[in-house]
C-alpha cells in the first residue's frame, strides 16, 4: 500500500495572516510560505507526528468551537520555554511528566492553541 510521507502543510485562516506568519517564524522558527516556487518550504526534522481524530466533547480542546490544534517538537522544552517568555509570550509548562514525554500550551497573537512537546520514550530522538 501507497502511504502519505509526512503532513505536507498546516492551514487555517487568520485574521492577519502575514503578522501571523511572523509570529510564528520570530517565536517558535517556522519559517513563513514561500514567496515563490523556487524558494523552500520549511523543512522539519524529521521525528514522531501524532495524527489523532478526537471526539467532539474531548477534553483536549479549551473551547466547543475549536476545531484544531497543533503540537510542535521541541528538542529542548526548558529552553523554548525561557525563549517565550523572555520575548513576552505567556507558556504553562504542564506540571505532569507523561511516558512520551513534557508539553507546555500557549497561544499565538490570534489566540490559536498551540501545544509544545518533549519527546520521551519510545518517541524520544
Amino acid at each position: 500500500m501507497e502511504r502519505v510521507t509526512g503532513v505536507g502543510g498546516v492551514f487555517f485562516r487568520a485574521r492577519d495572516p502575514e503578522s501571523l506568519s511572523r509570529w510564528y517564524a520570530e517565536h517558535l522558527g517556522v519559517d513563513p510560505p514561500p514567496e515563490s516556487y523556487d524558494d523552500s518550504s520549511w523543512r522539519q526534522q524529521a521525528g514522531p507526528t501524532v495524527f489523532a481524530p478526537l471526539p467532539a466533547d474531548s477534553a483536549h480542546f479549551d473551547a466547543e468551537d475549536q476545531r484544531w490544534a497543533i503540537n510542535f517538537r521541541v528538542r529542548d522544552l526548558d529552553a523554548m520555554v525561557e525563549q517565550l517568555l523572555e520575548a513576552g509570550v505567556a507558556v504553562k509548562v504542564h506540571e505532569a511528566v507523561y511516558p512520551n514525554g513534557r508539553f507546555a500550551d500557549l497561544r499565538d497573537p490570534e489566540g490559536n492553541p498551540v501545544q509544545l512537546w518533549q519527546p520521551a520514550g519510545a518517541d524520544a530522538p
